[in-house]
């Protein structure tokens, strides 16, 4: 019988194991509240965030750092860069970009009139530790560009 691991009973084990002096902080949202949608459904744009990085890696600054990255959806490609993610590599793999950056979908809904369309771009969020980070810089940034596509929603699908 395969036993069960909890995530966050893994994490701050591992975290534990490296050193740290307190366990992982988890990030809460306590005072954020849902909006109605301005318009209906079918007539929104979304904006597709993925968490996997560009085959090339691209997306490094001059001192390695992961930066938040952006593609046309027109040339997207095949496969994205993901083994640097964690995941059941044993189990799963992520040959089928489809089920992280679901552009395909997307346009199926667009075509059945679910959704108003697809944004012109995708747009890479680095997978990090740093909640600062994630707040501070990576946030405002891949806001600023899905508002630059004239995206109404974001779909957010994470490695």
């Amino acid at each position: 019988m395969t036993e069960t691991v909890r995530y966050r009973d893994r994490t701050r084990d591992y975290y534990r194991a490296l050193g740290y002096p307190s366990d992982y902080v988890w990030a809460r949202f306590d005072a954020v509240s849902f909006a109605p949608l301005a318009k209906p459904l079918s007539q929104l744009r979304i904006g597709l965030v993925t968490t996997a990085s560009p085959p090339d890696l691209g997306n490094r600054d001059a001192s390695g750092t992961r930066q938040v990255w952006s593609e046309a959806i027109s040339s997207a490609p095949a496969r994205l860069f993901t083994d640097n993610l964690a995941w059941d590599k044993d189990s799963t793999h992520t040959d089928d970009r489809a089920s992280f950056l679901p552009i395909e979908a997307v346009r199926q809904w667009a075509e059945e009139g679910l959704v108003g369309g697809l944004a012109p771009r995708f747009h890479g969020v680095p997978t990090e530790y740093s909640q600062r980070k994630t707040m501070e810089i990576d946030a405002p940034q891949v806001l600023e560009r899905l508002r630059a596509d004239g995206a109404d929603a974001a779909l957010l699908s994470p490695l």
